[in-house]
This record gives C-alpha cells, structure tokens and sequence, in this order.
C-alpha cells in the first residue's frame, strides 16, 4: 500500500460537478443565435487564430505609441481572444479599449481584476469596503445590489469579466495575502457571501470568476513569491476550502480561477500485483 500525496483527484471530484449543472449565463441566451454566430467565426479561422483566441494578456492601459504598438500586435498578428488591463485610469483605458476593440476582428473579452470594484484597479473610481468588512453584513441582498454596481460600472468601461468574487476561506491568520480580499472564516458565510456578489456580478450579464481554486486561504506564504501547500485530508478539503467553490459551481455561475497553492491529501491506492 501506498500513501500518495495527489492534488487532481480533488480538482476531478469538484470539477465534476460542472457536467452537472448548466452555467446560469449560457442557459439565458438564444443558443440558436449564439451557435450561428460562433459557428460562422470560428469557420473562417485559420488554426493559429483559433489559438490566439485562447490567449488573454496582461497589459497596462497606456496610450503611448510604443505601448499602443504592443497591443496592436498582439491583437492583429496573435490574433488574443482577450485582455486583462492591469492598473491605470478609467478615461485611458476606455480609449485603448475602443482602439483594440475597432482594430480585432473578433470582439475580445475585456476583464478585470476587481474583487472590491473598479477602484482595485483603477485611479480616480469610487472606494468601496474590502471583502471582510462586506462579510461582517448579516443581509446578503446588499451584498447582491453591490454587485450589481460593480457590474453596472463594469459596463460602462467595456468590461465583461470579473475575476472575482474570492471565495478563500480566511482560516489562518498568518495568510499574508489573502486576509481582508475574503468573507472571513466561516465557509458557509464565505459561500452565501461570494454567491451574493456573483449574482449581482451576473444578473447584469457579467461573467463572475471564483478565486483562488482549491483555496489559499489556509496559507502561511505569498503564492506570488513562492509555492505555498495546504496539508489537510479530503475530509477537512471538502468541508472548508472547497465548500465554497462546490456550492459557487453547482448554483451554475461562470467560471473558477486556480490559485498558486498546492492541497496535499492523502490517498491510500492498492497494491498491483
């Protein structure tokens, strides 16, 4: 016998959870619709522009000639699918945004890395509490009208993607790099809290992303820096860290970010003979 330590097993037994349940977004389109036109780009792509629609690049939005003739690159030779702005101000990035939208052939996906709004990532845009003052409201609805803003802001910048909300369960107060972006400790307050958010994300038709798969929350180091690992059993994964994931996935939202961490576990395997 042997003990493994293996960490897909858990992504399989969470991910599995998906061929079960129709994302909330997809099921309020006009499919006909949507297949036709999907079906008459994709048609007239060569091989390497379908590849260059599975890139999303980080860029700055800057609108200097050398930073623009970067992203005219990566939109008219990578062909990208889509962009992910880092740090800037909103009236800059809606003209490279309009700039790269008008020059790509098919319209990108534009995102943001907005787990407390717009102004996570952008100058001069409205502050609003961090995740764990959110998580201190006993009524969820405000937390759902909050995304609703979020979204509604989203929108007007041309943005379809959030890459929130975090759904990290704060249990370890050594986390040097989660603490106030999460709900707080408790899973399931982790868990209403976060399904707030994205229904309020996407009942305005903003893709929400669930963070950082299978949970960073139980962490001692910066997964910027290093490669962190969360020993715990599957039992205690279950319960706490992938609580929430489960319960964001099987109530059909969009989509789930992995984070840096490794989860150790450990599975007995029998002998082969």
């Amino acid at each position: 016998m042997k003990k493994i330590y293996i960490f897909l097993f858990v992504c399989v037994a969470v991910l599995s959870a998906v061929a079960q349940t129709t994302p909330n977004l997809y099921r309020a389109v006009d499919k006909a619709k949507m297949n036709h036109w999907v079906d008459s780009i994709f048609d007239a792509m060569s091989y390497d522009e379908r590849v260059g629609q599975l890139f999303m690049v980080i860029a700055n939005p800057k609108s200097d000639t050398r930073n623009m003739q970067r992203l005219m690159r990566y939109v008219n030779e990578i062909k990208i699918g889509g962009i992910l702005f880092h740090k800037g101000d909103p009236v800059t990035q809606a003209e490279v945004t309009n700039r790269l939208q008008k020059a790509s052939r098919v319209p990108m996906l534009v995102s943001l890395d907005g787990e407390w709004r717009l102004s996570m990532r952008l100058s001069g845009t409205t502050r609003f509490p961090k995740n764990m003052m959110l998580g201190a409201i006993e009524d969820n609805d405000l937390i759902t009208e909050y995304g609703k803003e979020v979204a509604r802001q989203c929108k007007e910048m041309g943005i379809h993607i959030n890459f929130a909300p975090d759904m990290d369960v704060n249990s370890n107060t050594d986390n040097p790099v989660i603490g106030l972006r999460s709900f707080g400790e408790n899973p399931q307050a982790v868990a209403d809290k976060g399904l707030a958010y994205a229904r309020g994300l996407e009942g305005q038709g903003i893709l929400s992303v669930a963070k950082h798969f299978p949970g960073h929350g139980d962490t001692a180091e910066d997964s910027h820096y290093t490669l962190p690992a969360v020993h715990h059993d599957r039992a205690r994964l279950d319960s706490v860290e992938l609580l929430p994931f489960k319960r964001y996935i099987y109530d059909g939202y969009a989509g789930v970010m992995t984070g840096h961490p490794v989860s150790y576990t450990h599975l007995t395997l029998p002998t082969i003979a």
